[in-house]
């Protein structure tokens, strides 16, 4: 399998994999929009909630990087900096949701 084929489908599995986490987030955040610290942090400490917002986190950032990363292809000519440019794409889509689980997981009140 073509790696633009893989790309491709990575991009429509992530996308159909955050319509309904992304229908849990909006009706969730309604519901703590206009709670209080504590509130929020008892809504965060749920293992579920944990559970699904990590993998809101997860397959968002991969969603991202990927569409950008077509973008890169598209209008980079120069192959040094496109390569430069996906891996520094790919790594922060990495470590920022990495950070993000890690610190949801130790969130204690």
């Amino acid at each position: 399998m073509n790696a633009s084929t893989k790309k491709w489908i990575l991009i429509k599995i992530s996308s159909l994999a955050l319509i309904p986490l992304m229908f849990w987030f909006i009706l969730n955040f309604i519901s703590i929009y206009d709670k209080g610290f504590v509130e929020i942090i008892d809504f965060f400490s749920n293992i579920t909630t944990k559970f699904l917002f990590s993998l809101f986190i997860i397959f968002g950032f991969l969603f991202s990087a990927l569409s950008i990363s077509e973008v890169f292809e598209d209008y980079i000519g120069e192959n040094n900096l496109k390569n430069v440019a996906n891996r520094l794409l790919y790594l922060s889509a990495i470590v920022f949701p990495l950070l993000t689980i890690i610190l949801l997981f130790n969130l204690n009140i």
